[in-house]
């Protein structure tokens, strides 16, 4: 096993490139942090049977008829509602985590409907045995309904604050930029705050064969070229 397969193993982010050039990284919830999840579900669930409970204990068979069609409801569609609605469940919610399908798009009904059936299996022999040793087994810490779905339970991802570039005349880059090159060179206008202003010449002169330009003006160049990224390319 090479190196980079060590780390691929131990590594919890799972990169997935949309067909629109955008990378995404999604960090993977392993076990201890889903039982957590699991546990908050499964006590607003215990809540919801004693309410129902308390409600129609007082009307006969009739009663006990609708309290166990309810008792169905929140057992097998409670996860799948709040799925659909928000990619996730109250539990998953609190502890920051979302259900998405593994390419990185929302859950669909039919893939939140599949996982939430198939708990059943995972829940064999008891105490979600099999989920756990499915999850352990599976580097994408996928239990057998994830498997099934065709999804990924990850960290919902923070709202992320723009970074406000610094006025400057947008310059048409004169090559043609790959993906890559032209987030490079986005990341540079954005973290040059951050940079001493030697370490901004050093990386701008840098690509000298691209801008021709060396010094203080190769860094004025490049942030006339992000400048014109960010700014659809106007």
């Amino acid at each position: 096993m090479t190196e980079q397969d060590k780390t691929f193993l131990t590594d919890t982010v799972r990169r997935h490139e949309t067909p629109e050039g955008i990378l995404l990284e999604l960090r993977l919830a392993g076990p201890v942090v889903r039982a957590c999840a699991w546990s908050l579900d499964m006590l607003i669930r215990a809540v919801l049977y004693a309410l129902v409970s308390g409600v129609f204990a007082f009307f006969g068979g009739v009663g006990t008829s609708v309290m166990l069609i309810m008792f169905f409801l929140i057992e097998w569609f409670y996860p799948v509602v709040f799925e659909l609605y928000n990619g996730a469940s109250p539990g998953k919610k609190t502890m920051g985590l979302v259900v998405i399908q593994d390419n990185g798009t929302p859950v669909t009904f039919s893939s939140s409907f599949i996982r939430n059936l198939l708990r059943a299996a995972d829940f064999l022999p008891f105490l979600y045995a099999a989920g756990l040793l499915s999850m352990l087994m599976n580097r994408n810490f996928q239990r057998l309904g994830d498997l099934a779905a065709g999804t990924l339970v990850v960290y919902r991802e923070t709202d992320l604050v723009r970074v406000k570039l610094a006025e400057i005349v947008a310059i048409r880059p004169p090559v043609d930029l790959s993906v890559d090159e032209q987030r490079e060179l986005i990341r540079f206008a954005e973290r040059c705050p951050q940079l001493s202003q030697e370490r901004q010449v050093e990386l701008a002169t840098s690509l000298y064969p691209v801008t021709g330009k060396r010094g203080a003006a190769a860094v004025n160049e490049i942030l006339g070229y992000a400048a014109w990224l960010t700014r659809g390319n106007r």
